[in-house]
């Protein structure tokens, strides 16, 4: 397993990926999916780097959840507005060990 990395400084940017960022947001949530809007309030909740920055950053959230095959649409929300995203099965063991190496999901 990964060794833990020091809590950031408030205003540092995180040293993590943005697939680790996204797959720790995931895996923080009791169902292990989230809403698009729940990962960025989960990165700027855990991150201060982002909340001060410009929005650029969530075209790097979205372009990573759709297109790295480690994660997965899990079904629309209750409100029909937006999908869920989750760790696809393939990933999910590494991910939870911290390993956020990027290799295609054995499907």
């Amino acid at each position: 397993p990964a060794a833990p990395r020091p809590p950031p400084e408030p205003g540092d940017k995180p040293a993590q990926s943005y697939i680790a960022l996204i797959s720790t947001a995931i895996l923080s949530s009791p169902e292990k999916k989230l809403l698009l809007s729940d990962i960025y309030q989960w990165i700027m909740d855990n991150y201060p780097y982002f909340k001060n920055k410009e929005k650029s950053w969530r075209n790097s959230v979205r372009h990573n959840l759709s297109l790295n095959e480690c994660f997965v649409k899990a079904g629309r929300s209750d409100n029909g507005k937006g999908h869920f995203w989750a760790i696809h099965p393939a990933n999910l063991e590494d991910f939870s060990k911290g390993d956020y190496h990027r290799r295609r999901a054995r499907r």
